[in-house]
């Protein structure tokens, strides 16, 4: 089953020339050099997707700026200012220019070439005079492209300049999930450092209530050393916290192109400010899997790599055969600057040249057999572009369906365990229960609570995760981002 059209060949424009008719007369029997194969290498893919969460939506969800889909104005500024700053970006965009630049090359040599040449010469021999020689000319020339193999290499790198627009997208999609996916994990660092502050503040009061027990004698000394070994295991958190926080915020800083510590004041500022872990939105529509791996730009970008081996092959296959040449010149020879264009001698000729390899060892057809080895390769790689994508989607969809079931018996368990910390401190204020039911109420409270921060970033980098392996953040119809040349 193909997921795109197979790219279909230019028609190989052969000028109608003397020298044309000639070629064809004497090589009748090469009618065409087209090579075979030009179709996308079939993949078997699903009819649906296994994990796919249910939506009434009747039409797949658009991905272009899915990281809107947050409703957080402050991820999707640094998402922008990424796709405009980042250096990854840039240098995609550099090599999109060259390989633009490349074709606009291979295309000026399809036409004649003209160019304009001139001189002037002082000569003096023995004791005769000094002499003045003026020249001015035009030579032009020509290659017929008889065979197709100049068209074929302007077509192999029209194909490279529409992957290296592919890759840029693909760099783009790339570098929106990992600025989403970092900042999700700073607002997690966040919550968790707020959860580890608030049980460091309920256990230092059940410190303090220790210590008056055991002043007044109705406590041990064993229950104040478990009590100051319990806070200071949870303040042993805060650092470490504070210390990923820190990284955190260098990462987003070198994602939007910018030195850890040099952000705008305003972004700075939020991001310095806790806020609450962006959630995904749970009204996503997917697309069955043919129609879903269009949209991925590594996929076309695979595609386009097929038709420039295809063409590759043809214009290696061309260059087996007779190639021929057109030239002339038109030069004006005087002694005097004046009388260059006024009595000057004319000279002019016109030239047709053919050449044909008669023996090379077979380095033509070896030539022939390493790109068609080359266009295997890119048919193999299109195809482990393809099986990649579908194991991208399916395990994402798992991650998002196995998160969110552990996330609603987290959640559970955390309100449990905070009803259960609250009971054993007012026991214990009561003398009802011992200290270390207080100790194992309020470990299991921070750890509960940790990880429902855990598992709520987890499931919204899961969300992330899951647009990236869908293409999401770009627009596959439409212009690539340009680069600006210097």
């Amino acid at each position: 089953m193909n997921l795109l059209p197979p790219s279909q060949a230019r028609p190989v424009r052969r000028p109608v020339t003397l020298i044309g008719l000639a070629s064809v007369a004497l090589l009748s029997a090469c009618a065409s050099l087209a090579p075979a194969g030009g179709e996308l290498p079939s993949t078997p893919l699903p009819t649906a997707w296994s994990a796919a969460p249910v939506s009434a939506a009747t039409s797949p969800t658009v991905l272009a700026a899915w990281w809107q889909r947050f409703n957080d104005p402050t991820l999707t500024t640094l998402v922008t200012q990424a796709l405009q700053a980042n250096t990854s970006v840039k240098s995609a965009q550099a090599a999109l220019l060259q390989a633009r630049a490349q074709r606009d090359v291979q295309q000026a040599g399809l036409g004649p070439s003209v160019g304009v040449s001139g001189s002037a010469q002082r000569s003096k021999s023995g004791d005769n005079d000094a002499s003045n020689r003026f020249q001015a000319g035009f030579d032009a020339s020509w290659e017929p492209d008889i065979f197709g193999g100049n068209r074929s290499t302007l077509n192999a790198s029209e194909a490279d300049a529409r992957a290296s627009e592919t890759s840029l997208a693909d760099v783009q999609v790339s570098l929106a999930a990992e600025v989403a996916a970092t900042y999700i994990e700073l607002r997690g660092l966040q919550t968790r450092l707020a959860i580890a502050r608030s049980n460091l503040a309920a256990q230092s009061e059940t410190l303090q209530i220790t210590r008056w027990r055991t002043q007044a004698g109705l406590a041990s000394s064993l229950d104040l050393e478990q009590a100051i070994a319990s806070s200071e295991q949870t303040a042993a958190q805060i650092p470490a916290l504070q210390t990923s926080i820190a990284q955190a915020l260098s990462g987003v800083a070198v994602l939007t192109g910018q030195a850890p510590g040099t952000l705008p004041a305003a972004l700075q500022g939020a991001l310095n400010t806790a806020a609450p872990i962006p959630q995904g939105a749970g009204d996503l529509a997917l697309a069955f899997p043919a129609e879903t791996l269009r949209q991925r730009p590594d996929v076309r970008t695979a595609e386009h790599r097929i038709s420039a081996a295809l063409s590759r092959v043809a214009a290696a296959d061309a260059a087996r055969y007779p190639s021929f040449r057109l030239s002339g010149s038109l030069g004006l020879s005087a002694l005097t600057l004046g009388t260059l264009t006024n009595g000057a001698s004319v000279a002019s000729s016109l030239l047709a040249s053919v050449s044909a390899p008669l023996f090379d060892g077979g380095a033509a057809r070896a030539q022939v057999r390493a790109q068609e080895a080359a266009l295997e390769q890119a048919r193999v790689a299109y195809q482990g572009s393809v099986i990649s994508a579908v194991k991208d989607v399916e395990d994402a969809l798992v991650a998002l369906q196995g998160d969110r079931e552990r996330l609603v018996r987290l959640q559970a368990a955390s309100a449990a365990a905070a009803n259960a910390e609250l009971l054993a401190r007012q026991r214990y204020e009561s003398g009802l229960v011992d200290f270390r039911t207080v100790l194992d109420t309020q470990r299991t409270l921070l750890s509960t609570q940790d990880s429902v921060a855990s598992t709520q970033a987890t499931l919204s980098a899961d969300h992330v995760r899951l647009y990236k392996a869908l293409g999401g953040g770009w627009t596959p119809d439409a212009p690539p981002v340009e680069a600006t040349p210097r």
